[in-house]
């Protein structure tokens, strides 16, 4: 962007915008950011008492020094500085830096993730072919102030879909990958109904880069957002392990092209077709795509201004 070009106010303007953009992107955390309360419960697994551990991303790498591994599905986090485990009675929550929205744009619906340390059983070992999955359980509630409940049904924190910390590492691999997996981009929930039998390199094309973990679809519980998650062991299941959480990240349709005119420069001819369609529906104009052009739309307008 040529910033000299601009009249004086405009330059300003794009600036603040600019401005706006950059500290909004870097405030938040996509991972759970505060251990709002931990009851150990009864029963946990001894040593793995450590909520804190539960904050920020999934574990990519788990074994440490003594015994290496890539996380996979059949290699799952397995040290207590990288999971808690909830006894019976007891409970984590936590909470993120934001609010989670129901976002229509999030893949397949899902709006949050749980990361424990379910994985698959392997009956040909070392062959990884998925046998089914060895889950332990876990409630699942959401809250927006912390105060109201709501009970995520059907699902359980500590199960599928197994954790995968990388794109290019084997099913027993004992060094990392180069290429890692989104922790905010959820599987195929139907994929679910299938694991069972998959090789590895079958799961590995069924996550399409994602990094597994439970996918949990707002919308299903009748709220719009939430700050708060919290599971609990209600001795129903065996001991969950809790790893993480996760806001899934929206795919955004593309912008449409700022250069409105089509003369290959954002310029004045640009910003005086967006005039005429103010305060309209567009589509001309709507560069934000939410059905109004308007001061957002002008401010992305102003950003890629270079004419």
């Amino acid at each position: 962007m040529r910033a000299e070009s601009l009249p004086p106010h405009v330059s300003t303007i794009s600036a603040l915008v600019i401005t706006c953009l950059i500290s909004s992107s870097g405030a938040e955390s996509p991972f759970a950011t505060q251990v709002v309360d931990f009851q150990p419960g009864r029963g946990g697994v001894p040593g793995y008492d450590l909520p804190e551990v539960a904050l920020g991303s999934p574990t990519r790498m788990t074994g440490g020094d003594f015994l290496p591994e890539a996380v996979t599905p059949f290699q799952p986090a397995w040290l207590p500085q990288e999971i808690v485990s909830i006894g019976v009675g007891g409970s984590i929550t936590l909470a993120f830096d934001h609010e989670v929205i129901d976002d229509p744009d999030n893949p397949f619906g899902v709006d949050l993730l749980v990361f424990g340390n379910a994985f698959c059983t392997d009956p040909v070992h070392p062959g990884a072919v998925c046998g089914g999955y060895y889950a332990e359980g876990g409630l699942i509630e959401v809250s927006l102030n912390g105060i109201e409940w709501h009970l995520v049904p059907d699902l359980a924190a500590d199960g599928a879909f197994p954790t995968v910390g990388w794109l290019d590492a084997g099913p027993y691999a004992t060094t990392p990958g180069s290429e890692p997996t989104d922790f905010t981009r959820p599987v195929d929930p139907a994929l679910e109904s299938n694991l069972e039998g998959l090789g590895f390199d079958a799961i590995m094309v069924g996550y399409d880069g994602a990094g597994g973990g439970t996918g949990i679809d707002l919308a299903v519980i009748g709220i719009p957002a939430i700050r708060f998650v919290r599971i609990t062991n209600d001795g129903q299941g065996f001991t969950p392990e809790v790893d993480a959480i996760a806001d899934v990240a929206p795919v955004r349709p593309p912008r449409p092209d700022p250069d409105l005119d089509g003369d290959g420069i954002v310029g004045g001819g640009d910003l005086g077709l967006m005039l005429v369609a103010w305060g309209t529906s567009g589509p001309l104009g709507d560069l934000d795509g939410d059905g109004l052009v308007s001061g957002p739309d002008l401010g992305l307008l102003l950003v890629a201004w270079d004419g």
